[in-house]
């Protein structure tokens, strides 16, 4: 009965077992075609591997100079900008430039405003394109302001501040062309609104600007003609209610006394304990000298009042173009200043003296002049002085 159910064994002619031998052999060539394309799929894979990790290191690389780029624009801005052309991450064209100024991450808005300022052809086409990336449609002239001056820190210098403020009227008045009757408004109210902005929110001005006082400094400035009361009251309730927004604010307010110095710059200072010279960044705005180690720090480095001081020019055998700050009543005496520690204790300055050195005679010149006129000089004063005597003679003469 077992042996009937054993399976009884296939034959194949000799024509089948020819077709089997093909098909086996077709079948090898198959799994042979099959791993060699394993292995090719492998070596694509590797390559692609190979290739993304080498452009994930260019990134990264890339990434790398780009940051080291906006440390060096934030240290000298002009270095930067050279920097990041010389490593093809940045066209030196004024509207790549400008679009870089306006939305790149990590830039220090005092260097912007310093680098945007220069006088250059480059950097005046520069000024201009980055001005043309703001939109002031339909804006009345403070709430494009509160724009404009968030995007960068205004220069202490006073042709800067002329350059910027033109251009900025320039394109107001683009946006807005039935608002004023010339740009020589636009220019001078800018400068009015900035001033009346620093006279009531500014802790140490005390003699605060009134309404009435807003509106008689304006009078005559619209082609010889008065701006309407009612347009220059809202600007006044504007910046009453609200200051303008300062960038990189912290709610310190130095900030506001950092804003439009009277100067600001690279100096050379020699220390008072240890006789090193070292590079800082100095601003100079109410009667104050304030250093700092880096344009980016929130805090300075030294506070020197410049009451009861004098500046003088001298000769130094170490170092060029010197100027010394000085008592002349209390010779031998330490000056009353200040100066942070690198642990963060604020401490009494231990200089009798401050000798400070400038990059050339005409800047320590400039600083000298700058440092005795600091009390009283304003060079938002003498560029709007000098635009509305434009207006007033331009308007008797026609």
């Amino acid at each position: 009965m077992t042996e009937c159910c054993q399976p009884v064994p296939m034959e194949f002619t000799a024509e089948e077992e020819l077709e089997i031998e093909h098909l086996k052999m077709h079948k090898q060539d198959l799994l042979d075609d099959i791993q060699k394309l394993k292995m090719a799929i492998e070596n694509v894979m590797a390559d692609i591997q190979d290739f993304e990790s080498t452009e994930e290191s260019k990134l990264i690389e890339r990434g790398k100079q780009l940051s080291r780029g906006k440390k060096k624009f934030n240290m000298d801005p002009k270095k930067g900008v050279n920097y990041l052309v010389e490593n093809k991450l940045l066209d030196w064209t004024p509207q790549v430039v400008a679009e870089f100024l306006y939305k790149q991450d990590g830039l220090n808005k005092t260097a912007i405003g310093d680098f945007l300022g220069e006088r250059e052809e480059i950097h005046l086409q520069i000024l201009k394109a980055f001005v043309e990336l703001h939109e002031f449609s339909d804006l009345n002239l403070v709430q494009a302001l509160r724009q404009f001056l968030w995007s960068f820190r205004l220069p202490g210098e006073a042709q800067k501040i002329d350059r910027m403020m033109e251009a900025f009227a320039t394109r107001y008045c683009d946006c807005n062309a039935n608002v004023f009757q010339s740009t020589d408004t636009c220019y001078i109210l800018s400068f009015a609104i900035i001033m009346l902005n620093t006279s009531l929110h500014n802790p140490n001005v005390k003699d605060k600007t009134t309404l009435e006082r807003f509106i008689s400094m304006n009078r005559g400035i619209n082609n010889g003609e008065d701006l309407p009361n009612d347009l220059l009251t809202k600007l006044y309730d504007s910046i009453r209610s609200e200051p303008f927004k300062i960038p990189e604010d912290d709610g310190n307010d130095l900030t506001h006394t950092f804003f439009n110095p009277d100067r600001e710059g690279w100096l050379l200072k020699l220390g008072g304990r240890v006789k090193t010279w070292k590079r800082r960044w100095f601003i100079l705005t109410d009667n104050c000298l304030y250093y700092f180690e880096y344009t980016t720090d929130k805090e300075p480095r030294g506070i020197i009042p410049l009451e009861n001081l004098c500046v003088r020019e001298v000769a130094c055998p170490r170092k060029p173009y010197c100027l010394e700050l000085y008592n002349p009543n209390s010779k031998g005496q330490k000056i009353k200043a200040c100066k942070t520690e690198t642990d963060g204790r604020v401490v009494v300055g231990k200089h009798q003296s401050y000798m400070i050195s400038a990059a050339t005679a005409e800047e320590r010149d400039d600083w000298i002049e700058s440092v005795r006129a600091s009390i009283t000089k304003d060079p938002f004063y003498d560029l709007v002085s000098v635009r509305k005597r434009k207006v007033i003679n331009k308007a008797t003469q026609d």
